[in-house]
């Protein structure tokens, strides 16, 4: 089992220690934090386009394609009634010398990102004290 230690670091700041990497979260000033990182569900979603784009990156390098001019815009629509993300779009944009027959098979580069994968079959959850 891998373990990742939570730690509050002060104020509104909770920090993730993992395989010897400090994450650092803080809520935003407005939140009562003092806005010095990303909030843990910024990252959350930050992780998913991240994650598309190391594939899409991987992809590229394995065919000597350069990525100069490749960017992924990653657009999430809002439930104002449930009050959670309800559809997020990961749009790949390329440069027009991008190989046309590449097209496909860096969407589907994407598609197999690691953390859309556990999105669509989610870790169950346990919560527990010592």
């Amino acid at each position: 089992m891998l373990n990742m230690e939570i730690i509050f670091s002060g104020n509104k700041k909770v920090d993730a220690v993992f395989n010897g990497q400090v994450i650092k979260t803080d809520q935003p000033v407005s939140s009562g934090g003092n806005g010095s990182a990303p909030a843990p569900f910024d990252l959350f979603l930050a992780s998913i386009g991240t994650c598309a784009g190391i594939y899409v990156l991987g992809f590229c390098q394995a065919r000597g394609i350069l990525t100069d001019g490749i960017k992924i815009i990653q657009k999430m629509s809002y439930n104002f009634q449930t009050r959670l993300i309800d559809k997020i779009e990961l749009e790949i944009v390329l440069p027009p010398n991008f190989p046309e027959k590449y097209k496909n098979a860096v969407i589907n580069a994407a598609d197999n990102c690691a953390v859309k994968k556990h999105l669509i079959n989610p870790p169950e959850i346990i919560v527990t004290t010592n």
